[in-house]
């Protein structure tokens, strides 16, 4: 699929456009258990594995649930699978903690396509985006393990995220580079060891960490400030496989309510109208010729400020010449005059 002028026009109008410190795990969240909330959250032993229903959740496609996992998709062409919460969350302060392996036997850059999770206003509706729904309502976390564009110089896995109110349309030729509002490079496939991925939204801030080196802590990936969700949203995870393939599994999906305070003025709000809007510094579209899609927001330091200074060196060098040969033709033309 391929986004023309009316999806960038889009894309511009939808989304104004935003990496922080590295968090300790406490920090995500506070370790009380009793935040954790069961409606929203799939684990082991999973209730009904093998069979067609499962409590609280729906799955299609090539979905598979065994004892262990919840496989999307396996390791063959053309194929695609989802799960999908059934109880819709109303809850304005969460974090998603997913245990999840992509593994197979294809090497490199020779599988695909990815994983996808996400918070969506539509949920168990097939499509071309990870196994799921193009032009969403809601928020979207990419783990995208092939580079469909050439060009591209980013390093694959890459994550990214998406927020979309059903105008936008996510273009798999340019890594959804045109709507992507942060990401980063993660080698989350194929390891030997857990790889788990945290996803917190609380108060307008969207904030995604990864844990996938086996080091039990959580390296930031994506922070981002002016985030509006609605409530009452369902959460999903989906997959798709093209001539590509890899197995995409799912160990668990917990969900934790945040207890934050909201201004007074939050209590008039009602969250379930609430339109799925980012304002940014900067427009997606800034990422196109960045590799990690952060050098425009990222700070001036290293070769970007050397860049700088010789532009700013060479800008002076050329005012300086070109005022010298003014200053010289006004001299022989008073010259003449005389």
């Amino acid at each position: 699929m391929a986004a023309g002028a009316g999806g960038l026009l889009a894309a511009a109008a939808l989304l104004l456009a935003a990496g922080g410190p590295r968090l300790a795990p406490a920090e995500l969240t506070d370790g009380n258990s009793e935040h954790l909330k069961r409606e929203h959250s799939l684990m082991k032993p999973y209730q009904g594995a093998g069979s067609a229903a499962m409590p609280l959740w729906d799955f299609q496609g090539s979905t598979m649930v065994t004892s262990q996992y919840v496989r999307l998709t396996p390791d063959e062409r053309s194929r695609e699978g989802s799960i999908w919460n059934r109880v819709p969350c109303f809850l304005k302060d969460w974090e998603l903690h997913v245990h999840f392996k992509i593994h197979g036997a294809g090497k490199k850059n020779l599988h695909g396509d990815g994983l996808a999770l996400w918070y969506t206003q539509e949920r168990l509706v097939p499509g071309p985006v990870f196994g799921s729904k193009d032009n969403f309502h809601g928020l979207a976390i990419f783990l995208d393990t092939y580079p469909n564009d050439e060009a591209t110089e980013r390093v694959f896995p890459y994550i990214s995220a998406m927020v979309n109110n059903g105008s936008l349309t996510y273009d798999h030729s340019k890594d959804g580079r045109w709507t992507e509002l942060a990401g980063c490079t993660a080698d989350l496939r194929n390891q030997n060891h857990d790889t788990f991925l945290a996803i917190r939204y609380s108060r307008g801030r969207l904030t995604v960490m990864t844990d996938v080196e086996d080091k039990n802590e959580w390296k930031n990936c994506i922070d981002i400030a002016g985030v509006q969700l609605p409530t009452g949203y369902f959460f999903g995870a989906s997959a798709g496989t093209g001539d590509l393939s890899d197995n995409h599994d799912i160990i668990s999906m917990k969900l934790f309510q945040l207890m934050v305070e909201h201004p007074l003025e939050d209590e008039t709000v009602d969250w379930t109208k609430i339109e799925p809007s980012v304002s940014l510094l900067k427009s997606p579209k800034d990422n196109v010729d960045d590799p990690t899609g952060n050098f425009r927001s990222g700070p001036l330091t290293g070769w970007k400020v050397f860049l700088l200074l010789l532009c700013a060196l060479l800008g002076i060098i050329v005012c300086a010449v070109v005022g010298a040969v003014v200053f010289q033709k006004r001299q022989e033309r008073n010259k003449r005059f005389y």
